[in-house]
């Protein structure tokens, strides 16, 4: 093909010009986004040729390396791995990222610090335009194992790049950077000087299976020594712990995740006898912007007598664990394995159910050990690992175990369940909670009104998943989970200061009015009583013991599933002045024509209250409207 110049779409120019105007503090991460872009090209190839006998690529001697010249100022990163087809190069290069391009703009744009910009590097692909930090021009060649011609690509980062065919390209890919010139005040080193390359190289590559070589220059005599190696190719997760720095594993957690900040944790798993793998797993420190959508990458690596196999593979663990990143080396598997036979694989399986545990115990370590970390990472991650509650029933109580909530008991600190039970008051039978948006929205609710007053705790759960997984786990301890707001609340015969004569005879005064309001209202609510758990409010709206609150039945919407809409109870405070007003007016008046607007009010006001909105807003505000005016 005709060499052809395109444009890069506007995100991604604005992004080419924040990485190239230095955004980042260390420039050195460079060279780590490149050779790793190499390392996994190897990998792909080896793997590619272990499963196709008619590929006919070179395997002998995989390897990447490293060539600088001073006089042109150029850096070349090469590799004899997969290599790319033209239209691969258009894809995967001429675009800095198929998804998450304007995300990444905003959390870049929004990053205080240099260190939390320098966070984001790598996150959407970006690593290799990590280049135009130290260079003006880069320039890739490439052609993929199998195929005839190569692919040019070439940019200076100004918003268009070129592509081309070339005929002499040899398999792999090379990436020459034009250096910018060395200076030393912007951090900006001289990157043609083998000390610096030596030292990036030992200090983020090491770990790398395959050779990193340097080619040195030639001598005066014109003779050229022996490519050196720089990194010492050692698997990490086979050698001991003892062997094996922190910042060592670090460093392959950054290598396989793209997240280039510190791990907040490191798991090392050996299992021996009839099925032998080993494992090297790390809990991040954050949690991605995409972890909740469809399209999130999950799973760790897979190795097989340390041939790599595949990135991300799902079945070693299960999707409320999809945060965890590393590497799984498994001694018995085919290294001809695919997804679909993984996924049946009772050696998978058990390998799945071992690193579950694994993981979960390791969070327990954190929460007893390190509240601190723990606490970062229940809040980064405590969402989605409660998924597991609901899919997981053979690891419910060990997620429990380390699942903290938000409490009445305390403004900041969470609560777990096992802290919740052992200061349960005397006669308290359940283990109350509710569900809300926020935790202002919960504690402003009418619902905890009596919970309140009796100095009852309650469970303050703001995340989507906590309406679902309450009514699937339903007790802890052998105390039901009851959420405020459905069923009707018993919290003691004598806690409201009044008689069983004196309940009695309120029921009996107000059954008139309670029979009328659910005959006006019968198309919205299901039925009408008096309310126990209301002592400032004039009514709530709730759910039945057994139904789902609104807030799950539009969940269960939003994820394409029809649910049948659900009328609720509403409930009176039989105290409160609106209430008792109301009732006399009904006992009186013949004529209850304007008692009836009062009733869509009342009913109107109880749904509002819990952030609901009236079926017709419209008639709401008029009604409301033309009582206003009544009061001038």
């Amino acid at each position: 093909m005709p060499a052809a110049t395109f444009e890069f779409q506007v995100e991604a120019r604005q992004l080419l010009q924040l990485m190239i105007h230095s955004v980042y503090s260390n420039k050195d991460v460079f060279l780590r986004e490149i050779v790793s872009n190499a390392s996994d090209a190897l990998d792909k190839l080896r793997l590619e040729a272990l499963r196709d006998d008619a590929l006919g690529a070179d395997v002998s001697d995989l390897h990447i390396e490293i060539e600088t010249d001073k006089a042109a100022r150029t850096l070349t990163v090469r590799d004899n791995g997969i290599g790319m087809s033209y239209d691969e190069v258009g894809e995967l290069i001429g675009t800095i990222a198929n998804s998450g391009t304007a995300k990444f703009l905003q959390e870049l744009r929004e990053a205080k610090e240099e260190t939390s910009a320098d966070g984001l590097i790598g996150r959407f692909g970006v690593g290799f335009y990590s280049g135009f930090m130290v260079a003006d021009e880069m320039t890739l060649v490439t052609r993929r194992a199998g195929e005839d011609k190569g692919t040019r690509w070439s940019s200076r980062g100004e918003g268009t790049y070129t592509l081309d065919t070339v005929d002499d390209a040899p398999q792999g890919t090379s990436v020459t950077l034009h250096l910018k010139p060395a200076d030393s005040e912007d951090a900006l080193h001289d990157y043609t000087s083998a000390w610096k390359i030596r030292e990036i190289v030992k200090r983020y590559s090491d770990f790398i299976t395959w050779p990193v070589r340097m080619v040195p220059e030639a001598g005066e005599d014109g003779s050229v020594p022996e490519p050196e190696t720089l990194n010492s190719m050692k698997a990490l997760w086979a050698r001991s712990r003892d062997e094996v720095s922190e910042d060592e594993y670090h460093e392959l957690y950054k290598h396989i995740s793209h997240d280039w900040r510190e791990p907040l944790k490191t798991i090392r798993l050996q299992a021996e006898g009839t099925f032998e793998y080993q494992a090297l797993l790390f809990l991040p420190s954050h949690a991605p912007h995409d972890l909740f959508t469809q399209n999130y990458r999950r799973g760790v690596q897979l190795y097989v007598k340390r041939v790599f196999i595949m990135d991300d593979c799902e079945a070693l663990l299960p999707p409320y664990l999809r945060f965890v990143k590393g590497v799984v080396d498994a001694a018995d598997l085919s290294l001809n394995v695919s997804r679909e036979i993984l996924q049946q694989d009772r050696h998978i399986q058990l390998m799945q159910r071992r690193l579950t545990k694994k993981v979960l115990s390791s969070v327990k370590e954190l929460m007893t050990g390190s509240p601190d970390e723990y606490a970062r990472f229940w809040r980064e991650f405590g969402p989605v690992l409660k998924e597991g509650l609901v899919t997981d029933s053979d690891n419910r109580d060990a997620i429990l175990a380390v699942a903290s909530f938000a409490s009445t008991a305390s403004a900041e600190e969470p609560v777990t369940l096992k802290s919740y039970v052992e200061r349960m008051k005397d006669g308290q039978d359940a283990v109350y909670y509710l569900t809300g948006e926020s935790r202002q929205s919960i504690e402003n609710s009418p619902h905890m009104e009596a919970f309140r007053d009796r100095g009852i705790e309650v469970l303050l759960l703001t995340d989507p998943v906590d309406e679902v997984w309450a009514d699937a786990v339903g007790e802890y301890e052998g105390k039901p989970l009851k959420s405020v707001a459905k069923g009707d609340i018993d919290l003691g015969a004598d806690t409201d200061g009044k008689s069983e004569q004196e309940r009695e005879q309120q029921s009996a005064d107000y059954a008139d009015l309670l029979g009328w309001l659910k005959e006006q209202l019968g198309d919205e609510v299901k039925d009408v009583r008096l309310s126990s758990r209301l002592t400032v409010s004039p009514a709530c709206v709730v759910s039945d013991a057994n139904e789902m609150t609104p807030a799950l039945e539009q969940m269960y919407r939003a994820m394409g599933q029809e649910v049948p809409e659900t009328k609720r109870i509403l409930e009176l405070n039989p105290d409160h002045v609106l209430v008792k007003g109301l009732n006399e007016a009904y006992t009186e008046r013949t004529d209850r024509t304007a008692l009836v607007e009062t009733a869509e009010l009342l009913h109107g006001l109880a749904v509002l209250a819990e952030g609901g909105q009236p079926k017709e807003p419209a008639r709401f505000v008029k009604l409301m409207t033309d009582r206003l005016e009544r009061t001038l």
